[in-house]
């Protein structure tokens, strides 16, 4: 899933490279904390997320896989498996693409398929939620980029 944002590419790297920034955007991430003593980003930096949905709550533990400072930044989570990320792409004008996935690598784990069937009414619904909540994420960013980049850098 993807958004163009009018805003230079290091506009749009403040918002998005800091995973400590989720809850800015996310409609589930809570809080996110790093673990370890971490203070800078870089791949193998572990954080936990608190999470909520409605009436459920729950935590997940990440872990960055990739870092590339005003390009890209994933992250894999232990309990599902799922690797997020953002992407930023430059554009022919001054604009920035941003691309956010949810993938699959190594399947889903066993666990978070149960707990995906038993309480967020199954894979489909909750692929459901989860895509409404990544263009709610993305346009989140998006306004917020837009509203804080100077018009001489849009």
């Amino acid at each position: 899933m993807d958004v163009l944002i009018d805003a230079p590419p290091h506009i749009v790297w403040s918002m998005v490279g800091d995973v400590r920034r989720l809850p800015e955007w996310s409609p589930q991430v809570r809080e996110t904390t790093l673990l370890d003593g971490a203070v800078h980003l870089e791949v193998g930096v572990r954080f936990v997320n608190h999470n909520e949905s409605g009436p459920l709550a729950w935590t997940t533990h990440g872990e960055i896989v990739h870092f590339e400072p005003c390009r890209a930044m994933a992250f894999r989570l232990d309990e599902n498996w799922l690797v997020w990320s953002f992407t930023l792409e430059e554009t022919p004008g001054p604009g920035t693409r941003l691309v956010q996935r949810r993938e699959a690598p190594d399947g889903i784990s066993d666990h978070a398929h149960g707990l995906t069937q038993k309480y967020m009414g199954g894979t489909e619904a909750f692929t459901r939620t989860m895509r409404a909540g990544m263009r709610q994420t993305l346009q989140g960013i998006k306004a917020a980029c837009e509203q804080g980049a100077p018009a001489h850098e849009r």
